[in-house]
């Protein structure tokens, strides 16, 4: 069992990768850091803290709250996506207390690669800012991380906010610049990886029905604004786009690689240039594996919580 930070904006796919992780023996989840990114940082802890307290896992992780903006530019957030508050706009979530006000997000980053070294896996599924803040506090410290899993980027594929741009990587290029070129373990999960992984409706709907409860009802409740945007836009179902980098943190044979020097764009483009290579990209995926490991996981019968007498 390795020990994870993960880095996030919850978020619908987030709220699901942290689901999946939560369920994944081979993962410790020690500390959520949250940022701003598909929703301000306010709501992505508190999304963070809705979801601890829905799925509860033992033991709970630490909750840090990171930056409220990125490095040098104003926040573009994706709330058409995901509902003004992240998670599909339900409005009935029960209340959870405020989030603590320290240890930050970079502080606990680099508190855990002192800790863990190489045995750190760095899970990050939203911009890049809080990692970059880590880097600049101690990059010595950071550098040491055995490796670190990235949600971002559109290589070989058109972006999903500008023809060229994926949206983490929009969002903060100036963070994403700054991580590229410091010389870490990087792995990539970019859009040409996550699109082969659109998981139909039906799909999600029958795998949840094996384990009926509040739990199952919740996901269901707040994917439900995935698939219906999605589907408007023309597509098939939804993209597990932060499961994903979820799926290879605990089992990178699920991606085929491929080792790359990329560079960051003014825009948040991820280009491939000459020289030594930076990164590995996630290419082709075993699509059906993932899936599996994924529905089997998100919400098993564990889940359920003991019916009212």
């Amino acid at each position: 069992m390795k020990p994870a930070v993960i880095d996030t904006d919850p978020g619908i796919d987030d709220a699901l990768a942290l689901l999946l992780a939560w369920n994944s023996p081979e993962l410790r989840v020690e500390a959520l850091t949250t940022v701003a990114g598909n929703v301000p940082v306010d709501l992505a802890s508190t999304n963070a803290l809705r979801l601890l307290a829905l799925r509860r896992p033992s033991p709970s992780p630490l909750v840090a709250v990171g930056a409220s903006s990125p490095l040098a530019r104003p926040l573009t957030t994706a709330t058409r996506y995901h509902g003004e508050d992240g998670l599909g706009d339900l409005g009935d979530w029960p209340a959870v207390a405020s989030p603590p006000t320290s240890p930050d997000a970079a502080t606990v980053i680099v508190d855990a690669a002192r800790r863990h070294g190489r045995e750190l896996t760095l899970v990050a599924l939203g911009p890049l800012t809080n990692v970059a803040l880590a880097l600049k506090a101690d990059a010595e410290s950071v550098g040491r991380i055995g490796r670190l899993v990235v949600m971002g980027g559109a290589v070989d594929v058109p972006g999903n906010v500008t023809p060229t741009a994926e949206f983490n990587m929009h969002v903060d290029p100036e963070a994403a610049h700054r991580v590229l070129a410091a010389g870490l373990p990087l792995e990539l999960v970019p859009l040409d990886a996550t699109r082969q992984a659109v998981l139909p409706r039906a799909g999600l709907h029958a795998a949840l029905a094996q384990s009926p409860g509040p739990v199952a009802g919740r996901i269901q409740a707040f994917a439900e604004r995935a698939f219906r945007i999605g589907h408007a836009d023309g597509e098939q179902g939804m993209a597990l786009h932060d499961p994903l980098a979820v799926g290879v943190a605990f089992d990178p044979s699920l991606v085929k690689w491929e080792a790359v020097r990329l560079a960051i764009g003014p825009d948040g483009e991820t280009m491939r240039v000459s020289g030594m290579p930076n990164c590995r990209v996630a290419r082709a995926v075993d699509v059906d594996r993932f899936f599996g490991l994924f529905l089997d996981r998100l919400c098993p019968p564990t889940s359920r919580r003991p019916a009212s007498s």
